[in-house]
């Protein structure tokens, strides 16, 4: 098999004109529980889709050699229906309990004859982050993907395989494979771009006092970088390993394409890094504000308490109840008293805005 040409996987869509890798489709019409059963070779592309009724352990078609075929599942959660779909493939029971749980870290894990992948897909549903768990299982010449919910995030795969049968079949199911991967990689884009948007709106209302919630939002967003870099850099691990030519399934010829999925890895973790630490930096900034705004309000009430002290002094001098106090039957004393109090306002007003404290 000659190298290939190295291609993203956005230029390889755009080229048949369909829509980005990084943009899902619609899945309001898709139903909650599916089978999808792709066979490729070099002459014809086989795709039939089965809803919950007609997913059987005799409708998944006989593997062959001369044929590459992808069986995507979703919504399965039954386990005796997950060991009777499974059953053809004699997959692990330590693989299939994976894939029942819905808090599986990313990871890679080599069976002998088929490798077993988990990954996990993060979207942003009503201002909050949420994951689903997708998981992969590659053999020689088939790929069984599981997803819990439908998702719309492999029907592009599904088009570009439709458009690029003969080629894909002609570069092996590790080909497949890596479409696969890249295309669950990709999705990330839209998240952490979604998330850095997040971050600079937030950032804009830093100074602002019209959002109580500020620091609570600070808080969410950093918990959002540290659960997208707990899933992504996993998830650079398993690129990088099957690039490091830890699983033979992989050829040589497809470590090209796996290299600019790697470069993918990388550019998001820095891109979330770069986020997380501005987040960091608004959380110690913000903290800062709120003291340097309580110390204002302080300082300004220590005014107003400076300026009522000598007030309450004359007051309470001349409020004693004493026959004898000077002044007291004194005609102008009265206003005498309310000029000196006036006075003092003013001076001490004076001395407090030279000293900047006003």
């Amino acid at each position: 098999m000659s190298t290939p040409q190295h291609v993203s996987s956005n230029k390889l869509v755009q080229t048949h004109n369909l829509p980005s890798l990084v943009h899902r489709s619609n899945v309001s019409n898709m139903p909650a529980q599916s089978m999808t059963i792709i066979q490729i070779n070099a002459s014809q592309f086989l795709n039939h889709t089965y809803t919950e009724a007609d997913i059987r352990t005799e409708n998944i078609p006989t593997l062959s050699k001369d044929s590459l075929t992808w069986i995507h599942l979703v919504g399965i959660t039954d386990n005796d229906q997950l060991h009777e779909l499974l059953q053809p493939f004699n997959i692990h029971e330590l693989a299939m309990e994976d894939i029942l749980s819905r808090k599986q870290r990313p990871k890679i894990e080599d069976y002998g004859h088929y490798l077993f992948v988990a990954a996990r897909i993060f979207v942003y549903k009503k201002q909050k982050l949420q994951y689903n768990q997708i998981y992969l299982i590659i053999g020689q010449n088939y790929i069984i993907t599981f997803q819990f919910e439908p998702l719309g995030l492999l029907h592009i795969i599904r088009k570009y395989i439709q458009h690029n049968y003969s080629s894909i079949y002609s570069k092996g199911i590790d080909f497949l494979a890596y479409s696969l991967l890249d295309r669950i990689v990709d999705d990330y884009f839209v998240t952490v771009d979604e998330f850095d948007n997040r971050v600079e709106g937030l950032d804009k209302r830093l100074f602002s006092n019209s959002n109580k919630n500020l620091l609570m939002s600070i808080h969410q967003l950093k918990r959002d970088a540290i659960s997208l870099r707990r899933t992504l850099s996993p998830i650079r691990d398993i690129i990088g390993r099957i690039v490091h030519n830890e699983f033979s399934l992989f050829s040589q010829d497809i470590h090209v394409y796996l290299l600019d999925v790697y470069d993918h890895t990388q550019q998001l973790m820095e891109t979330l890094d770069s986020a997380r630490d501005t987040v960091t930096g608004m959380m110690d900034v913000h903290l800062s504000y709120q003291s340097n705004h309580l110390n204002e309000q302080m300082r300004m009430l220590t005014v107003i308490t400076i300026i009522v002290m000598p007030l309450n002094v004359l007051t309470g001098i001349y409020g004693m109840n004493f026959d004898n106090i000077p002044e007291l039957h004194w005609h102008y004393g009265y206003y005498i008293v309310l000029g000196l109090m006036a006075t003092i306002i003013i001076s001490l007003l004076i001395y407090f805005y030279r000293r900047h404290w006003l």
